[in-house]
């Protein structure tokens, strides 16, 4: 990589990589594909993304080990739901194979920006697929691109993982029976105005509550939520329009079959979340992200974990999951897919 980078200071940023994975939707078949040095996308003015929002994207890391090898994990999971999100916005999926092995190929390619390990840095990976056909009547786009690129990024804390605090959201994030649970772009553009909002009042993010009744939580704008209640179980929502997250699905299996703590997961009402000892968003990008706190308008809502640290249970969510994907801890067998 061109740009000299400095690994102490990376933080979650875009840095343009050497190389990134093209390929292209045209007369109903996908192209071969291939690596490109171009990283501008050139659109028609009506290109279906730009007119009705036909685009979806997923989030992974590669990790550089002990050893100097570079591998990913669980990228079969992020394949498969990437296929079942662009079917259901009516666009053609790209085949999960080629996905593995385009991923292979972009990463190879930037492997020189993959930070070294004990650095607590990773490379970011941003596959996403987009109608690039023109359309002006309100029906899917006839072609469309795949493109995977990649960004070197620091840890997500520093200095440890301090508590955030949250608020309750009085928007919705999704619909019953809508696009919550694909990771579409339109998801996270719905949020922003609501995020801008918390964050303007000196919360890190929302806290969305279902739509039909407001009785049950879901998720935030970008990761899912989970509790520990007092008999130490981790109690995970349950919602056919929360995104499935692979860090929420690796954290589960983590809880129950390695560290045996036990796990429900249910549709959790907000009225329960007072009798809740621990909370924590998950996420590619962080694992877990601890919450101290969760403010209900007029009512503030602490947790017994408190805002200086994390809880036990979060803590040792994060310390296990973690280590797989720095190779420190072996990981169960067909979660990292050794790409170097």
């Amino acid at each position: 990589m061109a740009e000299k980078l400095d690994y102490s200071n990376l933080g979650f940023a875009y840095h343009t990589p050497e190389k990134r994975y093209v390929a292209n939707f045209k007369n109903g078949a996908w192209d071969e594909g291939g690596l490109s040095g171009d990283s501008n996308v050139v659109l028609n003015e009506s290109a279906g993304v730009l007119q009705y929002c036909q685009q979806v994207f997923e989030g992974l890391k590669a990790y550089r080990w002990k050893d100097g090898s570079i591998v990913c994990f669980r990228p079969d999971l992020n394949a498969e739901r990437m296929f079942r999100s662009a079917a259901f916005l009516e666009m053609p999926s790209f085949p999960v194979e080629r996905f593995l092995s385009a991923l292979d190929e972009v990463v190879k390619a930037n492997a020189d920006s993959v930070p070294p390990y004990g650095t607590g840095g990773s490379l970011y990976i941003r596959p996403y697929l987009f109608a690039s056909g023109i359309v002006i009547g309100v029906q899917p786009a006839e072609e469309y691109q795949f493109r995977i690129f990649t960004t070197p990024v620091g840890p997500y804390f520093k200095g440890g993982a301090t508590p955030i605090a949250l608020m309750v959201s009085d928007f919705d994030r999704a619909a019953p029976h809508g696009t919550g649970a694909i990771k579409a772009g339109l998801n996270y553009a719905m949020s922003l105005h609501s995020h801008e909002i918390a964050k303007n009042k000196g919360f890190a993010e929302n806290v969305y509550l279902d739509a039909a009744k407001r009785e049950f939580v879901e998720e935030t704008g970008g990761a899912n939520i989970l509790f520990v209640d007092r008999e130490d179980r981790l109690i995970v929502p349950k919602s056919d329009s929360i995104l499935p997250s692979i860090t929420r699905r690796s954290l589960l299996y983590v809880a129950e079959e390695i560290l045996h703590i036990p796990v429900e997961e249910r549709p959790v009402r907000f009225s329960e979340i007072p009798d809740f000892k621990e909370c924590g968003l998950c996420g590619t990008a962080a694992v877990i992200s601890p919450v101290g706190k969760i403010q209900d308008h007029d009512r503030e809502i602490l947790f017994q974990s408190g805002m200086e640290k994390p809880g036990k249970i979060m803590t040792k969510l994060y310390e296990t999951l973690s280590g797989m994907q720095n190779g420190e801890i072996p990981a169960p067998e067909g979660w990292i897919r050794k790409i170097v």
